[in-house]
């Protein structure tokens, strides 16, 4: 099974932060309707890894490295679960 962990951008409030609100490098909001991003999180599919930071970056290379300690399938299989569209 190909595992993922997509990063989500949450304000505050725990609401998402759509990609539309673009933010400076110091994270403040140049979107007018956008009271800033909060913090990103990741939630691994295997279920069991999820993480939740103000560093978007540092999400992002722990979120890497999960994803890598996952066995990886045989290109095979891969190409059978596409052909499948599982």
């Amino acid at each position: 099974m190909a595992y993922r962990a997509p990063l989500t951008n949450h304000h505050a409030d725990g609401s998402p932060c759509p990609a539309e609100h673009k933010h400076t490098s110091s994270c403040k909001p140049l979107h007018p309707d956008c009271p800033g991003r909060a913090y990103t999180q990741a939630i691994c599919t295997c279920g069991g890894w999820e993480m939740k930071q103000s560093g978007k970056g540092y999400v992002n290379e722990s979120r890497r490295r999960h994803l890598a300690s996952h066995p990886k399938e045989p290109k095979v299989l891969r190409d059978l679960l596409r052909l499948d569209g599982s």
